[in-house]
């Protein structure tokens, strides 16, 4: 290996030998490499940059940076064309227990503007040093700035040579490691998070997703492991590859990859491991990859089964042949996210990728299916043309969460995914939009600089509200017309990158070849979905057929002290059915018109946002409010399904906004007592786990309890019979979802013989835990039953089964369930775990005190645990490990009082300095607390007074 940094003009013989200080280059790392240092470290120059680390006295980054290294962009004046990386990761800790990798790279770049500095990122990499030009780590911004002698000259091209260390940290970001035990030994994966800014971590690079570039990419590694990277190892078509080489000592593998196609740095995928794989002789270059047992167990055969079709899907789709010549998937047993979409090498949780039918439930099925079909559709849409800059993450994520549901509803035709998106995005994200402290989808270039910003962009708002608006339009320019224009985008900007107004010009050509006729442009009509946050809500005065639009909030009282240009109005495509009637479409472009073809008669009813095609709500005029409760008491079946679930959420959010009553949006329930449908059913049960937010710790919960028993009472009887005394599997994948809940709310709320059929099936397992009859799906509401009706035994014995299942889906429901237990010691000592990463991976940390925050016993511990145990948290579990914004929405959704506003208000004064991309979520939690006294404040008396009259009544 190479020593050093040098910077060479790429057509010339001689090279420039340039400098890395001594104190700089520690400064990254300095924990771990005092073994790694070179013999030539040198003493600082007098010149030293003003913020550089080397300069003791120096001042801190000033608020207006001044000079480019302090700048969070890059200058325009170097574009990368390749890289050749190789990178040695030690899977066995050194003298000091510390897990390293070595490495070097070289990076050809161009020169477009004259220019003396060469900056390029670089994070928590030790490099090499030698005497020569100036040189420092920035480590504000993250740069490796060299201050050159003479200046690069516009229009030539250089080579830059670096040398390097790094820790191969548990932290799930950057190159890092992963580890799991199999046949009672400890096993060692290197693997890789690029996104979004991560690369930089594991070699020096233009680490921003428009300096794209080829990658050549080489791995040594140890015999018995094998390496892959985005592109195939040349060992697939040259016998010289891999070879065996010797490195201080160690007899090891050198394996060298094909040049990857021209991509960004954070879809760079590289892992070093001893997996396998299965494939077949149909597709032979896709491959799924996991831990041995698990392929051995058949857990990758879905995965693969489905991966063929969802790419022949997107192929057509797209009009696009797939742009690679392998598609390998892995499941990783430490992983931050879902899965990443790197281009060639998809990663992925093994809860994401890998399915045992014996063991995982339909929903485990469905979420393998969906993400493979979301991580397959990016590798056209955000691999192959690639937004310029994050500020339009949410047109990347936005579309391929859309789009996974066209290709899961195409491989499991009868599992109804197309509505599925309702309940698994649309619904959710409102409640989080209608906040005034929401953001709009698309931020301006200037305003999203900093690695933080960049990672608070990962949220509900990004993905599910840009599947919602996407989907929107799809539906008002038509499937068909939306996926012509997806094809000549991909074509013009197919190896570039593009901002989300090219998409748009695309569209609106596609549009204008078509019979859809749109009063403004695509872009006029999108943008205002997009440039502000928010959503309308849509009252229809059926009486009149005036119809009126306004920015909904669910705080009315809140402050919006974000500008619009468009003042929180939308151009609404507005769809509608009345009684008998078909659909119809309206296209509100003012805060109000006037549409008499809604007007009813006496004993008519009108639904619009036919199946929820829109993303904003809608309240009538009291009249049709009574007419829809007389529908859904006497034949709900003759509102559309989604309709009846959208009429209860809007409902309910309507209420809380106080613009109807909130005795208006608990009648929507009333007619669940005959409902078997999920979607409504499910949509009802998370408005409801509302008000048990707020009332379950108060004397509305007994009435509220009687009253939810009453209604699913019928539900679960209804079940017991459709599967033969829980002997049989409903055929209807929804059916199977709502039998879950038939359980789970049974069970809760105390109908008769429920505790006792889910306890004495955990019980029959602890008897005998080589052989669980609990079935696949109920296996959650079984064991969460069991574990609140139980003790320690219970708890211990399905801790026991947590740390000894190979199956992942397993490994979930039992972690969840933990936290279900009424024992507020066991809840704490569960909390501990989860600061143990033996006991609790550090990718599960965020959504286990989470779910022990759901518990209303376990929320006080969970929120103490957090605010004591902060600064462990944000400093030892901040590298892509946890979701920070989660976890402050997480614990907190009970806060209702003024106590624990001012809980908030003192978590955020004394962690002004470290709260990172959870600074937004605080935000949101302060103003949905100040909100939930205001609500708890103003129904808790009538809100009893209901459910203690309708428990009483019969049904």
């Amino acid at each position: 290996m190479g020593k050093g940094l040098f910077i060479s003009k790429a057509v010339a013989v001689t090279c420039v030998v340039a400098a890395i200080s001594a104190v700089a280059t520690i400064i990254g790392l300095s924990v771990v490499y005092a073994k790694e240092k070179t013999k030539n470290e040198v003493t600082p120059p007098n010149t030293a940059s003003p913020t550089s680390p080397t300069s003791p006295t120096s001042p801190t980054t000033p608020s207006t940076p001044k000079e480019p290294w302090q700048r969070y962009r890059l200058p325009d004046s170097l574009v990368p064309v390749w890289y050749n990386v190789t990178l040695w990761p030690r899977l066995e800790p050194n003298a000091d227990g510390m897990y390293i990798f070595k490495g070097h790279s070289i990076v050809v770049f161009k020169c477009v503007k004259e220019t003396d500095l060469i900056i390029i990122h670089s994070n928590k990499l030790n490099l090499t040093s030698f005497e020569g030009h100036q040189s420092w780590l920035e480590i504000p911004t993250q740069y490796l700035v060299v201050q050159l002698n003479s200046p690069l000259k516009a229009g030539s091209t250089y080579t830059l040579f670096t040398e390097f260390v790094g820790e191969l940290a548990d932290d799930l970001g950057g190159f890092y490691r992963s580890e799991y035990k199999e046949d009672g030994v400890i096993k060692v994966v290197a693997t890789t998070q690029m996104q979004p800014t991560d690369a930089r971590k594991a070699f020096p690079c233009f680490d921003e997703p428009a300096m794209k570039a080829v990658f050549y990419m080489t791995l040594i590694h140890p015999h018995g492991t094998v390496a892959l990277s985005n592109a195939m190892n040349y060992g697939k078509f040259f016998s010289q590859y891999p070879v065996n080489i010797t490195l201080d000592g160690h007899n090891l593998i050198q394996t060298r990859f094909e040049p990857t196609e021209i991509m960004s740095t954070y879809l760079l995928a590289f892992v070093v491991c001893d997996f396998t794989f299965t494939t077949n002789t149909t597709n032979p270059h896709i491959r799924i990859w996991a831990r041995r047992k698990a392929i051995e167990e058949g857990q990758g055969n879905y995965a693969l089964e489905k991966t063929g079709p969802i790419l022949t899907f997107f192929e057509n789709y797209y009009k696009s042949p797939y742009p690679l010549n392998k598609s390998d998937q892995i499941a990783l047993p430490d992983f931050s996210a879902g899965a990443m979409e790197n281009w060639g090498l998809i990663t992925y949780r093994e809860t994401a990728l890998l399915y045992n039918p014996g063991v995982s439930s339909n929903g485990d099925k469905e979420w393998v299916a969906t993400v493979i079909s979301h991580e397959l559709a990016h590798m056209w849409f955000g691999n192959l043309v690639t937004t310029r800059w994050w500020n339009d993450l949410w047109l990347n994520e936005g579309f391929a969460t859309y789009v996974s549901y066209l290709g899961a509803n195409y491989v499991e035709p009868t599992w109804n995914m197309k509505d599925l998106i309702v309940l698994n995005e649309i619904i959710g994200v409102m409640a989080v939009d209608a906040l005034a402290s929401s953001h709009p989808l698309s931020s301006k270039e200037e305003d999203i600089l900093k690695p933080e910003d960049i990672s608070a962009l990962f949220d509900s708002i990004t993905y599910s509200k840009g599947a919602a608006v996407l989907r929107m339009l799809s539906e008002f320019i038509t499937e068909a017309v939306f996926s012509k224009g997806l094809q000549t985008y991909l074509e013009e900007f197919k190896y570039k990158n593009t901002v989300y107004t090219d998409l748009w010009r695309h569209l609106q050509v596609a549009v204008d070849e078509s019979s859809i006729m749109l009063q403004h442009s695509v872009e006029t009509i999108m943008n205002r979905w997009i440039l502000q946050m928010g959503f309308p809500v849509v009252t229809i005065n059926t009486k009149t057929g005036r119809i009126t639009q306004n920015h909904f909030l669910l705080d009315p009282d809140s402050v919006v002290d974000t500008p619009s240009v468009y003042n929180y109005e939308w151009f609404v495509p507005i769809t509608w059915i009345k009684t008998g009637g078909v659909e119809q479409q309206y296209w509100l472009l003012n805060k109000e018109a006037t549409n008499t073809n809604m007007t009813l008669g006496a004993n008519d009813w009108l639904v619009a946002n036919v199946d929820m095609k829109g993303f904003y709500r809608v309240n009538y005029d009291p009249e049709n409010w009574v007419r829809l409760l007389t529908k859904l008491s006497s034949k709900h079946q003759d509102i559309p399904v989604i309709n009846r679930a959208q009429i209860i959420d809007d409902a309910f959010n309507l209420a809380r906004a106080k613009l109807v009553d909130t005795t208006l949006a608990l009648k929507t329930t009333k007619f669940l007592s005959k409902e078997v449908e999920y979607i409504p059913w499910e949509t009802a049960s998370r408005n409801l786990n509302y008000f048990f937010l707020m009332f379950d710790r108060s004397e509305v919960y007994g009435p509220m309890q009687a009253y939810l028993k009453k209604q699913v009472t019928p539900l679960f009887n209804y079940f017991k019979e459709l599967t033969v005394n829980w002997t049989k599997i409903p055929e209807k994948h929804t059916d199977q979802y709502n039998q879950v809940n038939a359980i789970s709310k049974a069970c809760s709320t105390g109908v008769e013989g429920c505790e006792e059929l889910t306890t004495g099936w955990f019980r029959e397992w602890m008897n005998n835990p080589a052989k669980n009859n609990i079935s696949a799906n109920l296996k959650y509401a079984v064991y969460c039953s069991a574990i609140a009706a139980g003790g320690v035994d219970e708890w211990d014995f399905a801790w026991s089964m947590y740390k000894n299942t190979t199956i992942a889906s397993e490994a979930d429901k039992l972690m969840s369930a933990l936290s279900c237990t009424k024992q507020p010691w066991l809840l704490n000592r569960y909390l501990e775990y989860c600061l143990d990463p033996k006991k609790i991976r550090k990718q599960d940390a965020t959504s286990t005190i989470v779910s022990i925050a759901r518990n209303s016993i376990g929320q006080p511990l969970a929120w103490d645990f957090v605010r004591a145990k902060w600064d462990h948290l944000f400093n030892d579990y901040g590298g892509g490990s946890i979701s920070f914004g989660g976890l402050i929405n997480g614990v907190t959704q009970r806060f209702s009082s003024e106590f624990e506003y001012k809980q908030l208000l003192q978590f955020k004064e004394d962690n002004a300095g470290q709260l990172g991309s959870a600074a937004p979520s605080l935000e949101q939690a302060l103003e949905r607390t100040k909100a939930n006294m205001n609500w708890v404040a103003k129904n808790k008396d009538q809100v009893l007074k209901w459910f203690q009259s309708e428990a009483s009544s019969p049904v």
